[in-house]
């Protein structure tokens, strides 16, 4: 299932369509049509599952559980959206990587 698909599947499910969801998450008219073809940007991304109530995991397909996350050893919203600016479609071992250089940066920006 693509990025498209699974946000038309989840809207449908909340009850929206996905004029309203690109109107709720403050994007462009018929920009998530584009999403069909080329990557959205991290913060519409994290917009529109903010306004469906699910992880930014699930939308990409990462996960199956639609349900947002709410640990505290979770990364910050700032964070996930640095992760998945590099490039939503890497590996698990990739993005812990990623996860990893960014949580060293905030204890050496702590230290400052």
């Amino acid at each position: 299932m693509t990025l498209f698909d699974r946000i038309k599947t989840i809207s449908k499910e909340r009850g929206y369509s996905i004029a309203e969801v690109e109107r709720k998450a403050g994007i462009s008219a018929n920009y998530m049509y584009q999403w069909k073809k080329r990557n959205p940007s991290p913060k519409a991304l994290a917009s529109v599952a903010d306004v469906l109530n699910v992880s930014v995991d699930y939308l990409l397909g990462n996960t199956d559980n639609p349900e947002p996350s709410t640990s505290s050893d979770d990364l910050t919203k700032n964070q996930k959206l640095i992760a998945y600016s590099i490039d939503p479609d890497i590996s698990d071992e990739e993005r812990q990587a990623i996860i990893n250089m960014v949580k060293e940066a905030m204890k050496f920006r702590r230290r400052l």
